[in-house]
């Protein structure tokens, strides 16, 4: 899985050349898909939007926001089926916001019925 991360600053670079930005995302999607290597991913909204859920002696408590306070958060995600771990990376240092914020990468589990 490759996690995009951002930051207001990085947001608001994106803005200010979103058509650059976009096609560049276009293109590297277009890439994966037709590799087969591309399984999925999304979009994720702000961390406004965000509820944080924890359960403390059996009682839900539901709160506003994202679970810890930061600067930067986590803006979406591509699930990439690779050969490679070092593909994986390839792919994620391609992404714009490895060079404004962070990607990170990270093996999926797989689990196996017994």
């Amino acid at each position: 899985m490759l996690m995009i991360y951002t930051n207001p600053a990085s947001q608001e670079t994106i803005a200010g050349s979103a058509d650059e930005v976009m096609a560049e995302v276009d293109a590297l999607m277009k890439e994966l898909s037709e590799s087969g290597e591309l399984a999925g991913g999304q979009a994720l909204d702000g961390p406004a939007a965000a509820r944080t859920v924890k359960v403390r002696d059996g009682v839900p408590a539901v709160t506003d926001g994202p679970f810890i306070e930061a600067k930067e958060y986590l803006a979406g995600y591509l699930i990439v089926d690779c050969a490679t771990p070092e593909r994986a990376v390839e792919i994620a240092a391609r992404w714009p916001d490895a060079r404004l914020c962070a990607m990170e990468v990270r093996p999926i589990v797989d689990e196996v019925e017994g």
